[in-house]
């Protein structure tokens, strides 16, 4: 495969109508990095924190090496945090433990938190109820059931929605983004991974966002350009743009 700069991959998003991109960190190096990104393109813009899966690392140095760098020009949010019990890369309590953790640090900072949440919806649910009342939640890659769904809603939480809605075998997320408000709804990509279809297969760049705008128009019986407007406004409001 061949590595393209990331200056190819903006101005390509660019030219599909993508105009803010974050780049999100699963640790302090991959934060680091995004920061330097952000500092040489006008319109990238950061999320700091520790992955579910990178959580055995946060120790008390590289917590307040994070937060210390929260104050990073650009940085917007805090994420990607939460659980993952799929793969276990990190222990159940190390997670909950940094989750907790960087949601009280979210807190204190007044950003949002970009949630991973992969076979863990209960410990999920349980730690937001506890830990994040009145702020601001997305759930990136929403996994979770209608019940879950209904919940997120309940509490206006996000729905950041990407490449798998355009799967064949994703009947049921299908449903939910039929029934959830266009108002909760944020475009994503998880880049590299999920690539929309008909680019399964390939490396996920922000110039496939208007594929999956143009299934949830689909889906919700609407036009694209409607779908780009709201989700665009859902973006600057939740991110503070």
């Amino acid at each position: 495969m061949i590595k393209r700069e990331p200056s190819e991959v903006i101005d390509d998003a660019l030219r599909k109508g993508v105009i803010k991109i974050i780049s999100i960190g699963i640790d302090l190096e991959s934060s680091r990095k995004n920061a330097y990104y952000a500092s040489q393109f006008i319109n990238v813009y950061t999320a700091m924190g520790f992955h579910p899966h990178e959580s055995k690392k946060m120790n008390d140095e590289y917590f307040v090496q994070l937060e210390k760098m929260l104050s990073t020009p650009k940085n917007i949010a805090l994420g990607e945090i939460g659980l993952d019990y799929y793969y276990l890369h990190s222990s159940k309590e190390e997670q909950k433990r940094a989750f907790r953790e960087q949601i009280d640090l979210a807190r204190r900072y007044n950003l949002p938190i970009i949630v991973h949440d992969r076979d863990a919806h209960e410990d999920t649910m349980k730690i937001l109820e506890e830990k994040a009342k009145n702020m601001k939640v997305v759930l990136h890659c929403f996994s979770g059931d209608k019940s879950m769904a209904e919940w997120c809603v309940q509490r206006g939480y996000y729905f950041g929605i990407g490449g798998v809605v355009t799967f064949k075998n994703a009947r049921e997320l299908a449903q939910i983004v039929e029934e959830i408000p266009l108002e909760n709804i944020l475009l994503e990509t998880d880049s590299p991974f999920l690539t929309p279809s008909p680019f399964r297969g390939k490396p996920n760049e922000p110039k496939y966002i208007p594929l999956i705008a143009k299934k949830i128009a689909e889906l919700k019986e609407k036009r694209i350009s409607e779908i780009a407007n709201i989700t665009t406004e859902n973006a600057n409001q939740f991110f503070g743009f």
